[in-house]
């Protein structure tokens, strides 16, 4: 699926793992060598050493890939990928429901699909081109194509941070998503129901 001037996007799986992990290996796993796992875990890591957690999460992140219980639109540019969203099921991503702060905010309806949206991440060379935008409609694109359902996000609302991590309330309100609660000191809930289409 071609986007933009020569941007395409794809997902991530075993296929592509080798790319993504390039992507990642460039930034030492982002953001504290995370590798995109803290929203797949329950509670924190065991004990590591600090030296020992970007091969912990490297491992652990690929496991996942592997297992197809991490989900992420990966968006490429000339063959490499430049762009991540991470999304995928409540159960794939649980880490959000032990926070005392999302107590009473749980969905009403538990029976629907229920998927979350956490974390982007843009290439230094590749930003301000809108590709978490890309990033995010290929995302929905999914969900929709995967059964629809209720989805919410987190994205901040200090401007230093948006791209980089979560997206601007201003870009899910676009899209139709709702902002339910303040989340936190610089985020805030938002979400929207996502009607299924077929392929």
């Amino acid at each position: 699926m071609s986007i933009g001037v020569g941007y395409t996007i794809g997902d991530l799986n075993s296929n592509s793992w080798p790319k993504f992990e390039e992507f990642f290996n460039k930034y030492n796993g982002v953001q504290n060598s995370c590798w995109c796992v803290y929203y797949h875990k329950k509670t924190p890591s065991p004990r590591i050493k600090k030296s020992e957690k970007a091969d912990y999460n490297h491992n652990l992140k690929r496991k996942l890939v592997e297992e197809g219980k991490s989900r992420a639109v990966l968006v490429y540019k000339e063959g490499k990928v430049v762009a991540s969203c991470q999304y995928g099921t409540f159960d794939e991503l649980p880490r959000i429901q032990n926070a005392s702060r999302y107590e009473g905010l749980v969905m009403k309806n538990e029976s629907q699909n229920a998927w979350r949206i956490t974390c982007f991440f843009v290439d230094t060379a590749h930003r301000h081109k809108g590709l978490v935008k890309l990033a995010l409609d290929g995302v929905l694109d999914r969900i929709a194509r995967s059964g629809g359902g209720l989805v919410e996000a987190y994205p901040v609302t200090k401007r230093n941070t948006v791209e980089i991590w979560f997206g601007s309330v201003n870009m899910y309100l676009e899209r139709g998503f709702e902002v339910i609660s303040k989340f936190g000191n610089s985020n805030v809930l938002v979400r929207r129901f996502v009607e299924p289409i077929d392929d």
